[in-house]
């Protein structure tokens, strides 16, 4: 199970401390990949940490569960944390995020999709 549904269990809604991170990849003509939520947003992948795991851990598990891609010399950028991401979540769920986005250009493997997790993978040109 992962770690957070463990801990609802235990708090119901209340506001919990999520940490996670996120990964910016880079292809070569430097446009970033995006990930096409379920709920028709776009983000970086990346998710919640579990259990015994360091940030960077979870940014190569949670990129490779998502995109299928292998991610490789991580940089990290900064850690997003603190009062203003707090979030309420539609089912009543209260959280604070902490959230390590890192950087890469490099990354083996070819683009596949979760749709457990995703409707579409595209890269992007920063301006757009």
């Amino acid at each position: 199970m992962e770690y957070f549904k463990y801990l609802r269990e235990y708090v119901g809604h209340k506001p919990i401390i999520l940490p996670g991170s996120v990964v910016i990849i880079f292809n070569t003509q430097n446009e970033i990949l995006l990930q096409e939520k379920l709920d028709g947003s776009w983000g970086l992948p990346g998710g919640l940490m579990d259990l015994g795991e360091s940030f960077e851990e979870v940014a190569k598990r949670e990129v490779f569960e998502e995109t299928g891609l292998i991610v490789k010399d991580l940089e990290l950028l900064d850690v997003y944390s603190g009062e203003q991401y707090y979030l309420k979540v539609p089912n009543g769920d209260e959280l604070y995020s902490a959230t390590a986005v890192y950087y890469t250009q490099n990354v083996q493997g070819e683009l596949k999709i979760d749709y457990r997790e995703s409707k579409d993978l595209k890269y992007f040109t920063p301006d757009n």
